[in-house]
């Protein structure tokens, strides 16, 4: 198992013990207790505990500092209409997927519709169009493919 994995992990079993879906954690306290650089819990907060995938990060910097990480509960609507509203004009292909993942995670959407999202927002689809406008194409035919799961 990757280092990042293991921080991702323990940073989620820690959530699943917390009933209000929030946890503070000190960051190079984390890093000690997990073997790690602190950088490596930015690399895990930056990448897997994003809005996207329905989560807050909030840091406080200074003595008593703190990381507070909070799982947003949404029904399945608005947490449809909360990607889409985080989505903007332009989507690349890895937030894209990150996106589809989190969606499977939670049940959001069937199946077969997340392989058909995954086919839509894949850098094939794309490739008779000019890379400038492959990332706004890209945002505006996802979306659409969510507001059909509203």
């Amino acid at each position: 198992m990757r280092i990042s994995d293991y921080v991702a992990n323990y940073i989620l079993e820690l959530l699943e013990e917390n009933e209000d879906e929030s946890v503070e954690i000190k960051r190079n306290e984390l890093a000690n207790t997990i073997g790690c650089v602190p950088s490596q819990i930015n690399y895990v907060l930056t990448s897997r505990f994003t809005p996207e995938q329905g989560y807050l990060v909030e840091s406080q910097r200074g003595g008593g500092g703190y990381i507070r990480i909070t799982r947003k509960s949404y029904n399945k609507e608005s947490y449809i209409m909360h990607i889409m509203h985080n989505i903007g004009d332009t989507l690349d292909t890895a937030t894209a997927k990150s996106i589809i993942h989190s969606l499977s995670q939670k049940q959001a959407v069937q199946t077969n519709t997340l392989k058909a999202m995954a086919a839509a927002v894949s850098n094939q689809a794309y490739t008779v169009v000019p890379q400038a406008k492959r990332d706004q194409l890209r945002a505006s035919v996802f979306k659409n493919m969510l507001i059909t799961q509203l």
